[in-house]
């Protein structure tokens, strides 16, 4: 098993409704309209009140990415996980998962739909500790060492004494759900196919009104990344942030062609609206990052491009082979992107 430095874990593509582009962006006044989302809104509430000293250690030492670490180097699939704070989401997101198998033409009996719940962490040294080892170069199969022990103590303390961060329960740290996928990786960590869906993205979602639709929109654009990657659709001449961009958009795309399809989840008119919306909500401002997945309203147009796809098609049976859907796709993404003002 390889060992993995932090820098080297940190690196690791992580595919998804990523929180760090919510919780750092700023609006950019350049040609696109980026405004705030009830979504950024709600994120940017979390630590209020908490210490700002506590809060700027956590940062540091990126204890808001814990559970995300913890769910992709540890997190299993098993009939006893449960999705969301009170398991309120098992249900739908299992039987969805069967039902993205079916519908893409992948290979997915191998991906694993892992749960991201923080309190679990943080409220385990020992859990924590074999997570902080792994990221500070121990190796992954061998137990937490004492200095590893010792830190998660520490940094559990930490925690526990702002009742802020609720003991690791607060939505901050498991803002997140991603896909993670070692195809083509010279030197892979022995990590099996996996999506990985925090509380924390779950409840910010239920939080704007969107709890009824969004979770299947979000396990939707983390399969369709899944879709990405034993297509070889991550391979593009762009660069950078409009790189990511692109992958990020065409997931969108993806998952409302899936939800909008008669073979799908054949969502009625207000549903698509939400589930539209849904990826509206997490749109980013963050143009020069590496990780910018969209504005708002080029994930809005993304859905609705696609579901329009769906529901336009002469033969509503017909499901699209994915690297059609990515040739139309492609074709459009011009237009999706383009300046709001000229």
């Amino acid at each position: 098993m390889s060992t993995a430095s932090v820098l080297e874990l940190r690196s690791t593509p992580l595919h998804g409704t990523r929180r760090p582009e919510i919780r750092d962006s700023v609006i950019n006044p350049g040609d696109h309209q980026c405004q705030r989302t009830e979504l950024t809104t709600y994120a940017g509430s979390l630590l209020d009140g908490a210490h700002s000293g506590i809060v700027g250690n956590l940062r540091f030492y990126g204890g808001f990415d814990w559970a995300s670490f913890d769910a992709l180097i540890y997190g299993t699939e098993s009939k006893s996980n449960t999705f969301g704070v009170n398991g309120e989401y098992t249900q739908k997101l299992t039987a969805e998962a069967k039902n993205l198998q079916r519908f893409w033409d992948i290979d997915s009996a191998g991906i694993q739909v892992i749960p991201m719940h923080g309190k679990d962490v943080l409220s385990s040294p020992e859990r924590l500790a074999h997570t902080l080892s792994v990221m500070y170069g121990n190796p992954i199969d061998e137990a937490p060492r004492e200095w590893a022990l010792g830190l998660a103590e520490l940094f559990i303390e930490l925690v526990d004494s702002d009742p802020v961060l609720q003991g690791g329960a607060n939505p901050m740290f498991t803002f997140n759900a991603f896909a993670y996928s070692e195809k083509g990786d010279p030197e892979p960590f022995g990590i099996s196919e996996r999506i990985v869906m925090g509380d924390g993205i779950l409840q910010g979602m239920t939080a704007v009104g969107l709890g009824d639709v969004a979770p299947k929109g979000i396990l939707g654009h983390e399969f369709a990344h899944h879709v990405q990657f034993q297509k070889d659709l991550f391979e593009s001449d762009l660069t950078g942030p409009e790189a990511t961009r692109r992958t990020e958009l065409m997931a969108d795309a993806f998952a409302t062609y899936y939800l909008t399809h008669a073979r799908g989840e054949s969502l009625n008119a207000t549903r698509l609206l939400k589930s539209a919306k849904s990826f509206y909500q997490v749109g980013d401002c963050s143009f020069t990052s590496s990780g910018h997945h969209g504005t708002p309203d080029q994930r809005f147009n993304s859905a609705t491009w696609a579901a329009g796809v769906a529901n336009e098609a002469a033969n509503q049976g017909h499901i699209l082979p994915s690297l059609k859907l990515d040739e139309l796709f492609e074709a459009k993404l011009p237009d999706l992107v383009k300046p709001d003002a000229g």
